[in-house]
């Protein structure tokens, strides 16, 4: 594991934490290692919920222009993961909360983008600045925040690189809850552990029912959903734990999932 990636598993919740002064900047090594940290997060069943956080003033500043200025390509592979080793595993089925400690800028907001929820500090602030570099945020950011904002709010941010605070991102829906620094790991452990209770098969079915329907209108995405192409959402119909559930409600006990 990189040396800038730190892991901590409390209560079946992976927490990784970016930690690369001064701004936590992520060049390809560091792409890498943070999608190692995602799959295990994957493939260990003991894991239920990820954590994404940053060390310091940042939560990312998004690519590192060092790097750059030293060789690295701007469309280098960053690995199976694209940048950030989140921002296209689209194959991740479990659920990954983004705790927005600082700026998340360019890249480091296209990572927060790329989680299921934000939680941010109220001292959080989000911002594409590439068109000021010329260039655009293409991993992810000019695909993903028109979808999460009117486009008219998207497309200021897009075309003029200006920051937005906390309050405002909370405002427009883009985050889930906003909270004083001090308490924000806190909290975002806690919205895990409540995302936790779910049973992971049905988390699952919902991250590929979102993903495979998100562009798709509502009798499309219903054909979708019928069809035999879901993998996720047929193995849940099928489960152990889809008998457990109703099970364990009408017994008034809390249900004991087991993922299959």
């Amino acid at each position: 594991m990189n040396a800038c990636i730190h892991t901590q598993v409390r209560d079946g919740v992976l927490t990784i934490r970016l930690d690369r002064p001064k701004a936590n900047a992520i060049d390809v090594a560091t792409s890498q290692a943070l999608f190692a940290a995602f799959e295990r997060l994957q493939n260990d069943p003991a894991l239920r919920v990820g954590i994404i956080t940053g060390t310091g003033r940042f939560f990312s500043a998004g690519w590192d222009l060092h790097a750059a200025t030293e060789g690295e390509a701007i469309n280098a592979d960053h690995g199976p993961g694209g940048f950030a080793g989140l921002t296209e595993f689209f194959g991740l089925s479990k659920p990954v909360i983004a705790a927005v400690n600082g700026l998340a800028i360019g890249g480091g907001f296209e990572l927060a983008l790329a989680a299921d929820l934000i939680v941010a500090s109220e001292q959080a602030e989000f911002a594409l600045p590439e068109v000021l570099l010329g260039m655009i945020p293409d991993a992810g950011g000019v695909l993903r925040l028109p979808r999460r904002l009117p486009r008219v709010v998207a497309n200021d941010l897009l075309m003029t690189g200006r920051r937005m605070g906390a309050e405002e991102a909370s405002r427009w829906g883009l985050v889930n809850q906003v909270v004083p620094a001090e308490g924000l790991l806190e909290a975002a452990h806690a919205c895990a552990l409540r995302v936790a209770q779910g049973a992971p098969l049905a988390l699952a079915a919902i991250k590929e029912v979102l993903r495979e329907t998100e562009t798709q209108d509502l009798t499309s995405a219903y054909q979708t959903l019928r069809s035999p192409s879901l993998k996720a959402y047929l193995a849940m119909l099928r489960s152990g734990d889809a008998t457990e559930g109703p099970l364990a409600f009408s017994q008034k006990r809390p249900p004991v999932w087991k993922g299959r």
